[in-house]
């Protein structure tokens, strides 16, 4: 059932432990990907990983301390990926950023269906610790993402920026939940026209609403 070798899975030395760990939250990470992070439970993240549930808390505290590292490690990728899409460039535009940003997100699956789990699920089902660890990683990846975005364009600063960044964070998150409905309800909003308003087209929406926020805020830093 494990794919691991028989000397990690005991698990003894550090590296062993280290490679337990990766495996728990590669199971989660692909669970997460097939079906949402809502149906997974510790049971399908120990199957996937071919150990027994208990030997999973061994490593972590909980279903959600696994979802929170992923998170945080998603926010990361986020930073890296608009570093990415805004190639060093100092000539661009808020809307622009806007745009960019929204893309770059939605482009993560994983991080969009986080994204609404972290406050109001996953922060609240570990210890103080692992929040302080995840805030910590998240507020360092929005930090890069306010010094990337600022440097792209001249009109909003390092402040206005991370506004910007985390206004479309928390859209993301709504957005993605609203655009993913489960299937019933999907099929729901398929057979009745008075529910056509519910079904939302999730990356127009969000590129819209970041770039009507950047034109505000650039329009405020004009006044400034």
């Amino acid at each position: 059932m494990d794919r691991l070798p028989p000397h990690v899975r005991r698990a003894r030395r550090p590296e062993h432990k280290e490679l337990r760990l990766a495996s728990i939250v590669d199971a989660a990470r692909s669970l997460a990907l097939e079906k949402g992070v809502r149906e997974v439970t510790l049971t399908d993240i120990a199957a996937r990983a071919g150990i027994n549930k208990s030997a999973v808390l061994r490593y972590v505290e909980t279903r959600e301390e696994i979802y929170l590292r992923l998170t945080a490690e998603c926010w990361t990728r986020w930073a890296a990926a608009l570093a990415g899409a805004l190639g060093g460039r100092t000539d661009g535009t808020p809307d622009e950023l806007a745009a960019t940003l929204a893309r770059t997100v939605v482009e993560q699956p994983l991080l969009c269906d986080l994204l609404a789990h972290a406050p109001l699920h996953l922060e609240r089902h570990v210890s103080a610790d692992a929040v302080l660890t995840y805030k910590l990683a998240a507020l360092g990846a929005l930090d890069d993402m306010a010094r990337t975005g600022s440097a792209f364009q001249p009109v909003l600063d390092e402040a206005a920026t991370r506004d910007l960044v985390s206004t479309v964070s928390l859209l993301a998150g709504s957005l993605w939940q609203i655009s993913t409905p489960p299937e019933a309800l999907a099929r729901l909003y398929a057979e009745e026209p008075r529910l056509a308003h519910a079904v939302v087209d999730f990356l127009p929406r969000l590129t819209q609403t970041a770039r009507t926020m950047a034109a505000g805020l650039a329009a405020r830093a004009g006044l400034g």
